[in-house]
């Protein structure tokens, strides 16, 4: 008995995914009012911005595009956390290595320059934004507090 040897070969997979250039970004309206946002507040973490957008949807009535998910009482949003990724990605935003909130880089502060919204949806985002932002603000800080103290007790667990 004979056995014809079978040939074995490697199949070579491609998968293709879409790039995302500074040009789709000012196409896409849910990104820009993100920018935006992101540039009233200064600094904020991703959890805050997440809360930020939840609180102006649920009480002031702006919605931004995004759809939101509770977990326990903290709102959640995929969309909003791939759309950060992008924006990292792109080098609009950055993370501030210390106290790891996003804050825009200074090639997104002109990117903005040259891609304003329009004054009346930008008076009334910030007039929200400024009612809103003290509570979300409160909320950071105790954040950053405990984290603190839980890096503080770390650290002294290392040192013994």
């Amino acid at each position: 008995m004979s056995q014809a040897k079978g040939t074995t070969a490697k199949e070579l997979k491609i998968f293709s995914r879409p790039v995302v250039t500074c040009d789709d970004i000012k196409k896409d309206k849910r990104k820009m009012t993100l920018l935006h946002i992101i540039r009233l507040v200064g600094e904020i973490s991703e959890r805050g911005l997440t809360k930020l957008l939840y609180i102006l949807k649920k009480e002031k009535d702006i919605d931004v595009g995004y759809k939101f998910i509770l977990i326990g009482e903290i709102p959640n949003s995929k969309e909003l956390l791939e759309d950060v990724r992008v924006l990292l990605y792109l080098g609009i935003l950055e993370t501030n290595p210390v106290t790891r909130k996003l804050r825009l880089t200074s090639s997104g502060t002109e990117f903005l320059e040259s891609n304003k919204m329009p004054e009346d949806e930008m008076g009334k985002l910030e007039d929200c934004i400024n009612e809103v932002k003290p509570k979300v603000l409160t909320e950071e800080a105790t954040t950053e507090m405990l984290l603190r103290g839980i890096r503080a007790r770390r650290r002294t667990r290392r040192r013994r």
